[in-house]
């Protein structure tokens, strides 16, 4: 789409609820949208929005082998919940690999920024991307919402992402926690708040997944 046409969709969007702007995401895909998850606090909304409109929608998960048991458990109960059709990638070095030999996960300090960099291309940016290029989407729905981090608020319901070459939809965009949980509520959905993601470090840090860095820092490597 163009910058145009992008604009046109985030003002036509802008008051719709998030099954309206999922089902326009889906329409424009041809067959070939996907949706991410980490299965961090909250994601069972999206999940559950998602598999309202298209039940065997391909949900990609980067299972980086930092998670904790929680999230596991969490990731077991959601897929069976709403029988997911999750397609999940690894990195090519475990985290045993890593740690070994790279010492773990970086120490989240100003310091210690482009070895959080490293980290993330290894153990999270690389198995997206390669997940990306075998499921070939062209519409991305996220569970981004602005209110998760500064960085995010400069972007929109619809925008053009240039490290997959897709259109990222996030469908939740200006949704508050209020309503994130008002939904969990009226739905019944569970929740896992024992959640830590190793290559952000902290709320305020991106992974790269959403940051102009994130796809050539792959390329790079």
């Amino acid at each position: 789409m163009t910058p145009e046409a992008i604009a046109k969709a985030n003002k036509q969007l802008r008051d719709k609820s998030p099954v309206e702007v999922i089902e326009w995401a889906i329409g424009q895909a041809d067959g070939r949208a996907i949706l991410s998850t980490n299965f961090r606090p909250y994601e069972a909304v999206i999940l559950h929005l998602t598999t309202q409109v298209q039940p065997d929608i391909r949900v990609l998960w980067v299972d980086h082998g930092y998670n904790r048991e929680a999230t596991y458990k969490h990731a077991e109960e959601l897929e069976k919940l709403l029988n997911l059709n999750i397609k999940a990638f690894v990195p090519k070095h475990t985290a045993a690999y890593y740690g070994a030999i790279y010492g773990g996960v970086p120490e989240p300090t100003e310091e210690n920024e482009e070895a959080i960099k490293a980290f993330s291309t290894v153990m999270k940016l690389e198995p997206f991307q390669r997940g990306m290029k075998e499921l070939a989407p062209t519409v991305w729905i996220t569970a981004l919402r602005k209110v998760q981090n500064p960085n995010r608020a400069e972007l929109d319901i619809v925008s053009p992402d240039n490290n997959f070459n897709s259109l990222k939809v996030s469908p939740l965009f200006n949704w508050s926690d209020e309503e994130m949980e008002d939904y969990l509520k009226e739905h019944n959905l569970p929740n896992e708040w024992d959640y830590f993601d190793p290559a952000k470090a902290d709320e305020k840090r991106e992974c790269g997944l959403h940051a102009s860095w994130g796809g050539k820092a792959v390329e790079e490597k």
